[in-house]
């Protein structure tokens, strides 16, 4: 039997176990550094694959690496997986379905890796969504884990199926103040109001956005704001998210607000900070080459890939860290019936729907196909890894 046929068949026999595992996480949801169940999950069914598995892997005890080395040598090609929720939502991203996804399609891949070549393995990275420890794939990435990887696949739930696009790159980080309490009708002279400084740092962020490209977001709410009216705020504090299209174009916002922030402290004679408080998301590089072989794999499969809009506004994640070292292709894959805003209860809904259990399987399919075509044609996978090479020089300029 063909390796394709092997591929696809293992995937329609295997189906029927990554829903129950879909369906399984999506019920219980975790978010960053708390996706337990789920990790436990995926992992436990890749050592059922024959995966030889390592769990709190990178500095994140819910993040793990499954790896099969085939028998013959070849390219290491890496599925990533994901499978935290949102806070008071649950998955209304639908990464109960991405983790599942990727590791059908890595465990099917494995089948025909003894004879084709090669090595195949699965991140689980925990927190894109962001929080406690969050925004793992930096960590993979800082930690070495992509320094003998040829190229890195994955597929999001989307209302569409769509190329992979622009993301942004997004820092977050706390802005705090400490200054004086006092009776604040008492005793004013005597404070030093935190509340103050960030008001002030607020005022000044607004005051920026005169200036900034039209890339730039920035976003932030208060967290703390003092304790009492009548007590001359001693604390203060924010967090806020930094976004640019670029690295550099962020690093540029990034110390401008620093300066806000100092200028902010000198004003009120407070004490300011202004650090991260998980890993900065890099932007995607997108590497077109790449995903037009996912393409023409989702095409014999039935479907077509449409083009990223660019114009419709993008958001952040941190599989942009992956992109900036390796060829990356994360496309969407539909899962609605029609457009559906993301992070939301309808999308929530959609990543449990029949609709969005069939995407485990196509998507699995096209993504363990198109790292067949990379493992076979080893001009393929050059030329994808020469042309991410001169976006990355491209994007850093």
């Amino acid at each position: 039997m063909a390796a394709r046929e092997i591929i696809t068949e293992y995937i329609d026999r295997q189906d029927a176990i990554y829903r129950r595992i879909a369906l399984d996480i999506h019920a219980k949801p975790e978010v960053s550094n708390y996706e337990f169940f789920a990790c436990e999950r995926l992992s436990n069914q890749l050592k059922d694959e024959g995966f030889s598995v390592r769990v709190g892997v990178a500095g994140h005890r819910t993040g793990f690496s499954a790896v099969y080395k085939g028998k013959k040598p070849g390219p290491v090609l890496v599925f990533l997986a994901e499978y935290d929720a949102l806070a008071g939502l649950g998955h209304g991203c639908g990464h109960n379905l991405f983790g599942a996804t990727s590791s059908l399609a890595a465990a099917a891949l494995k089948q025909v890796l003894d004879e084709e070549g090669g090595e195949v393995r699965v991140y689980g990275t925990p927190g894109e969504e962001g929080g406690e420890n969050g925004s793992a794939k930096g960590s993979f990435v800082r930690e070495g884990f992509l320094k003998d990887v040829d190229a890195a696949l994955c597929v999001h739930p989307g209302d569409k199926h769509v190329a992979s696009g622009p993301s942004l790159a997004c820092a977050p980080v706390d802005i705090e103040f400490w200054g004086k309490p006092a009776h604040a009708a008492g005793a004013p002279e005597k404070g030093i109001n935190a509340l103050d400084a960030l008001i002030l740092t607020f005022n000044g962020i607004n005051a920026l956005r005169q200036h900034v490209t039209p890339d730039v977001r920035i976003h932030g709410i208060i967290t703390h704001g003092g304790d009492a009216p009548n007590i001359v705020p001693a604390y203060a504090a924010a967090k806020f998210y930094f976004r640019a299209a670029t690295a550099p174009g962020l690093e540029n916002v990034y110390q401008r607000i620093v300066k806000i922030v100092e200028g902010a402290a000198a004003m009120t004679g407070a004490k300011g900070r202004l650090q991260p408080y998980q890993n900065r998301v890099e932007n995607m590089v997108p590497t077109p080459s790449f995903d037009a072989v996912y393409g023409k794999e989702l095409a014999l499969l039935g479907h077509s890939l449409q083009s990223p809009d660019v114009k419709s506004g993008v958001g952040s994640s941190d599989v942009g860290n992956i992109s900036q070292v390796v060829p990356t292709i994360q496309p969407s894959i539909c899962i609605t019936d029609g457009p559906t805003p993301w992070h939301t209860v309808e999308a929530r809904e959609a990543a449990r729907s029949e609709k969005g259990l069939a995407s485990i399987s196509l998507g699995a399919k096209a993504l363990a196909l198109t790292a067949l075509d990379l493992i076979q044609d080893a001009a393929l996978l050059a030329r994808i890894q020469k042309e991410h090479g001169e976006k990355v020089r491209e994007q850093a300029q």
